[in-house]
């Protein structure tokens, strides 16, 4: 099968950054669907590990993907050859930048109907880490009421947990960005309030939410922002963060009694978790609200055709920091 590989960790432009080979097809366990990959979008994870990583499965990135059942493993219940799915895949399997790609089903949701395999792309990683963060960590709920500060709005993960706060709670939702283009993007995806994170937080905060913030969903500088989001914060607050500082002191935390929740969607299939088929569920229930107009697709820019070259390019958007949305590599 064609597949695009890189070779050591390198930066974007060097040399076996990405290369298209020949592969041999995956194997398909009992409870894997094989997958003909439609589209697959580029994530921080996989910019991560293609700078700084040893490559592990024939150096084949991609968590993101859609595209259409051909095969399924022998106790496989949840779909049949012909369908067509999206999903974020596991950090420990060889990645979906390929032909063809095994996935356990339980990660798998059904690709919503009104979206492109493109559209679709853009949304597993992003929905699944937005919906464990505020549901399974901040238990919030159609009833909760409170104001939410969406640290990084404008990017994937943001992008998310401004839709779903604004779906499925009846939260405030306040976002941080910092130009123009990104403040009217997240106005568009519900934000009732953007405040810019270049300049002050704390003051303009309090002039939207003067009694304080109830929950903060950090997806970047959580280290660097940690004293300011103490500040803010009510007491009994929470945080729940998702990117990767080298040290993160929480003790100021106890001040205010705060919480802190890491969240991590590859968690369940790295352990093989027992509800690991709630991925399937929440991907599914996306689906669901996809295609009542709830929720819309964060893809902002579509890279053809499905090669090496594409695949570099998408890494470079996304590694410049400088990204809204999803960026996606598709075949169409």
């Amino acid at each position: 099968m064609r597949a695009i590989v890189y070779t050591k960790p390198t930066p974007v432009d060097g040399p076996g950054s990405f290369v298209d080979l020949e592969l041999a097809r995956p194997g398909v366990g009992p409870h894997d669907l094989l997958v003909a990959v439609e589209a697959v979008s580029v994530n921080p994870a996989d910019v991560k590990r293609r700078a700084g990583a040893e490559p592990t499965g024939d150096g084949l990135l991609g968590f993101d993907a859609s595209g259409t059942v051909v095969e399924v493993g022998d106790d496989v219940t949840l779909f049949a050859v012909g369908d067509e799915v999206f999903y974020a895949g596991s950090s420990g399997r060889p990645g979906a930048n390929a032909e063809l790609h095994a996935v356990d089903e339980r990660l798998v949701g059904r690709k919503p109907r009104t979206l492109s395999f493109a559209e679709a792309a853009a949304l597993p990683l992003t929905s699944l880490t937005a919906w464990e963060g505020l549901v399974s960590k901040l238990r919030l709920t159609r009833d909760t009421r409170g104001t939410l500060l969406v640290i990084g709005a404008a990017g994937g993960v943001g992008s998310m947990v401004v839709q779903l706060a604004k779906t499925i709670t009846s939260a405030t939702v306040i976002g941080t960005a910092s130009r123009d283009e990104t403040r009217d993007w997240l106005l568009g995806l519900g934000a009732d309030h953007v405040v810019d994170h270049s300049r002050e937080l704390p003051p303009q905060l309090a002039a939207i939410a003067p009694d304080g913030i109830d929950w903060v969903f950090s997806t970047q500088r959580t280290d660097e922002n940690l004293p300011m989001l103490v500040e803010v914060l009510k007491p009994f607050g929470q945080i729940v963060a998702i990117d990767d500082p080298q040290t993160l002191d929480v003790t100021p935390l106890k001040r205010k009694a705060l919480s802190f929740h890491w969240e991590l969607m590859f968690v369940r299939s790295a352990f093989q978790t027992p509800d690991m088929v709630e991925q399937h569920r929440i991907l599914d229930t996306v689906a669901e609200l996809v295609e009542s107009g709830a929720l819309r697709s964060t893809l902002s820019r579509t890279l053809t055709p499905f090669d090496a070259a594409s695949l570099r390019e998408a890494h470079r958007i996304v590694e410049s920091g400088r990204s809204i949305g999803k960026v996606v590599v598709s075949r169409a």
